[in-house]
């Protein structure tokens, strides 16, 4: 049975097209993980102000694999070339990634069930 699982991004009024632009880098970076059906990034337009990540996966297990093995690599920060550039704690050697703050001030996971009609 598929399970879907919607990540709830809290993000602060103007940092939307930041949290876009990072996702937009790190698209494809969960499609080969064995059990992922599917993703989406919905945009809040009226009723919330979160922002949803939404996944489908195989089964619970797949997720759960993912979760402990792959979620790090896909949530980790730009791919090499793709550098934020200097600025506040930016490392002294140039060719390194300065770090970058989190975008989101919190989310919620919400887990559920597809029902096959």
């Amino acid at each position: 049975m598929s399970v879907v699982k919607i990540n709830a991004i809290h993000v602060p009024e103007g940092s939307g097209s930041e949290l876009e632009s990072r996702f937009a880098a790190r698209k494809h970076s969960v499609d080969g993980a064995p059990g992922f059906e599917g993703f989406q990034l919905l945009r809040p337009v009226s009723g919330d102000a979160r922002y949803f990540v939404v996944t489908t996966w195989a089964d619970e297990q797949s997720f759960q694999d993912w979760s402990a093995n792959g979620a790090a690599a896909a949530h980790a920060g730009p791919p090499a070339g793709h550098g934020a550039g200097a600025g506040p704690g930016a490392s002294a050697d140039p060719g390194a990634e300065a770090p970058r703050r989190p975008v989101a001030t919190g989310a919620d996971l919400l887990e559920f069930e597809v029902v096959e009609l």
